[in-house]
This record gives C-alpha cells, sequence and structure tokens, in this order.
C-alpha cells in the first residue's frame, strides 16, 4: 500500500462511523481506530432534557427525507463508500433524472477499500432525481437516489 492509498484509507475512516477498521494485505497489517465521540451514560443521562433542544435541528433533515419518500422510494447505499456516478471519470453516468430503468440495472458504484460495488436498481423504475454527487462519502442506508416504481 502506498502512503497516498494509507492516507485515502485513513481520511474515508475518520469520515465514516466506524470506530475500528482492520486491513491486511500480504504481511502488511493497518489496525485504525478511534475513541467514541460521546460516553454513553452522560449521553444517556442527557438525552431526555436534550431531545426538545435538538428535535428542530433533526426536523428539518427529516421532512427532507421524507419528503422525497412520499413522492416516490428511495434506493440507499449498501455500504459506506465512495459514490461514483460512472465507470470512470470520462464516461456518461450510469443514470441520470428522467432514465427508466430495469431490475438489477446498475445505477451506480460504491468503492470501499478499492472494492468496486455495483449497486444495481431493486426494481423496474425511473430514477426521478440523484441525491448523491460524484466523489462523494456515502454513508450505509443514506439515500443515493429518489425513485418512482413502475
Amino acid at each position: 500500500m502506498t502512503r497516498d492509498e494509507l492516507l485515502a484509507l485513513m481520511d474515508h475512516f475518520s469520515a465514516s462511523v466506524l470506530h475500528r477498521m482492520e486491513y491486511e494485505e500480504g504481511d502488511t497489517r493497518i489496525v485504525l481506530e478511534k475513541a467514541p465521540i460521546a460516553p454513553v451514560a452522560p449521553l444517556t443521562a442527557v438525552a431526555p432534557a436534550a431531545v426538545p433542544a435538538m428535535a428542530p435541528a433533526p426536523t428539518a433533515p427529516a421532512a427532507t427525507a421524507e419528503a422525497p419518500q412520499a413522492e416516490g422510494s428511495v434506493i440507499k447505499a449498501p455500504l459506506v463508500g465512495t459514490f461514483y456516478a460512472a465507470p470512470s471519470p470520462e464516461a456518461a453516468p450510469f443514470v441520470k433524472a428522467g432514465d427508466t430503468v430495469k431490475k438489477n440495472d446498475t445505477v451506480c458504484i460504491l468503492e470501499a477499500m478499492k472494492m468496486m460495488s455495483e449497486v444495481p436498481a431493486p426494481c423496474d423504475c425511473v430514477i426521478e432525481e440523484v441525491l448523491s454527487t460524484s466523489g462523494e462519502l456515502v454513508g450505509f442506508g443514506q439515500p443515493l437516489f429518489r425513485i418512482r416504481e413502475l
């Protein structure tokens, strides 16, 4: 693994929700670990008082997340990784808003630790909106596309 690859791996790890990751290739073994953001006990004790104060902030994202679902379904990220809309930087995207796709057609690629995973369409559908941009790090379960089933 080159220095640049190691630094990229560390960047992706620090931006992820993972707390520990082990990577082994040949005789090289890398262990990345970070402390949880907040201790569980104080968070649990503060949660009842903090819920009213924090309710307005999550309400806005939840409303935007629910609004697309009200108009259609979403295709969510099956893993944490880097979103790629096209097979290569010069190529056209797999799909764009307004495209009709068949079940199991590739709609994007997610890269995690140099492994490319194609994300298939779950059903015959129309891509209503692309919710991620190429090169963006996405989390598990994050909506990638808003779709309308056919």
